[in-house]
């Protein structure tokens, strides 16, 4: 029976959190929500407000990507949770530096909590392999 490859990209260094990176499946990445957390201050939410936080998840995704041999291009699908959805303005305006041109299809949603008390997590799937763009 020929089967579909499966592919883990990262896993936290803390062995009690049960989640990996990214899971590649196929031709597509599914990325867990990245938090604004300090990659030299392993825990720690990046000081700063969301605006600080909504840059750190997204240069954390962009390694993740990376590690996949990709780039943000790839991206064709985002979450965006919000802790205050009064801050979608200004997380918005940090999220269009990454995806300037043909950006992913998003949803964003205020939600009652997020882990470390951040004020964002994005989560996205991702095409790991060639796109080829038609309108």
């Amino acid at each position: 029976m020929a089967g579909v490859v499966r592919k883990i990209i990262g896993r936290p260094k803390n062995p009690a959190i049960p989640l990996s990176q990214a899971v590649i499946v196929g031709d597509t990445m599914y990325i867990s929500g990245q938090l604004g957390l300090d990659p030299n201050t392993p825990g720690k939410i990046v000081p700063g407000g969301v605006v600080a936080e909504a840059e750190q998840a997204l240069k954390n995704m962009g390694s993740i990507l990376k590690a996949a041999n990709i780039d943000y291009s790839h991206v064709v699908k985002a979450t965006v949770l919000l802790a205050d959805i009064n801050d979608f303005a200004a997380v918005n305006e940090v999220y269009k530096k990454y995806f300037p041109a043909n950006p992913p299809a998003r949803a964003a949603f205020q939600v009652a909590a997020l882990p470390k008390n951040g004020r964002v997590e994005i989560e996205a799937i991702a095409i790991a392999n060639q796109i080829v763009e038609r309108s």
